[in-house]
């Protein structure tokens, strides 16, 4: 269900990209998955949710053996609903067969490697064929459509790339999107910053807590977040709170085209202006410092006392 997303010939008459932010979608970008209709989205559904038990069934001793044990068998699944009588997959089952017990292809036509960091065991490794890349490229290009992304339009990815799976899925993502993408991967804070201002992204692929950096650096420079050329935020990869949404959208958005979107949610955020500049916490970092109030308590600042 590949779409074909070469960006339309410029005219004359074309707005500029900018303006095309968050405007409704082309019917020309929308895949055949995008215009089924409830009914024939469940029959596809099915479809592929019963050729995947029977491919896991038939080609991994872990899923076989579970759903011997469980009682039901592949052919058990006649509608949707059943998935409810099939065992879970835990994460125990992906450590327990580290690092290929899961795969259900021989290596030949296995691809590329990701896997997790492994800070809190074993790492959870999975394996990707040719399609499985190529219809993650596909998944990823609905969310940035979604969010409001159009082919010829910049994105500044600030996703670790690697063994971590999200700076290369944004960036093979972006590029089915007909996007230019500029993979800026983490770190050099102060460098992105200055990527960002000279080559003036419309979007930007980051984790929530290393836009919060982002957004210090803008300010450890003098530079106002929202003078940049940056329109949307997609962000992802780790979990976040209110609060630190709430920071983004301040300190960042200020016209009607601004928005924060995940491929979950594409809504525009509040639009309201609060960037200023803060003075120097004791901790090195700002009077109200990121990590004092809207990241984890352990990773709360050593000097800060309350929520600024």
């Amino acid at each position: 269900m590949s779409s074909d997303l070469t960006a339309p010939a410029a005219s004359p008459a074309s707005p500029p990209v900018s303006r095309r932010l968050l405007e409704p979608l082309p019917d020309g970008l929308l895949d055949a998955a995008e215009r089924l209709t409830r009914e024939e989205l469940r029959e596809h559904q099915l479809g592929l949710l019963q050729a995947t038990l029977r491919h896991a069934y038939d080609n991994v001793e872990l899923y076989r053996t579970k759903f011997d044990a469980a009682g039901v068998k592949p052919a058990d699944c006649r509608s949707l609903e059943d998935l409810a009588r099939f065992p879970f997959t835990t994460k125990a089952d992906l450590r327990d067969t580290y690092p290929f017990g899961m795969f259900a292809v021989p290596m030949d036509r296995v691809r590329r490697v990701h896997a997790s960091s492994g800070t809190t065991g074993r790492p959870t490794v999975v394996g990707y064929t040719e399609n499985d890349l190529s219809m993650w490229s596909d998944v990823v290009a609905r969310s940035i459509r979604a969010a409001g992304g159009r082919p010829g339009h910049k994105i500044h990815v600030s996703y670790g790339y690697g063994l971590f799976t999200g700076g290369l899925g944004a960036h093979y993502g972006a590029e089915r999107a007909g996007c230019t993408v500029i993979p800026a991967s983490g770190g050099m804070t102060a460098r992105q910053v200055q990527i960002i201002q000279d080559f003036k992204p419309e979007i930007i692929m980051v984790t929530p807590s290393y836009m919060l950096t982002l957004l210090d650096e803008f300010e450890r420079q003098g530079v106002d977040p929202r003078t940049s050329s940056l329109k949307v935020g997609i962000f992802g990869a780790e979990p976040w709170t209110e609060e630190m949404r709430r920071e983004i959208e301040g300190a960042w958005t200020s016209t009607r085209s601004t928005s924060t979107a995940c491929p979950r949610s594409s809504a525009p955020v509040s639009r309201r202006s609060a960037w200023r500049p803060r003075t120097a916490c004791t901790c090195g970092r700002t009077t109200s410092c990121r990590r004092s109030s809207t990241r984890s308590p352990a990773r709360r600042c050593p000097t800060a006392t309350a929520a600024s």
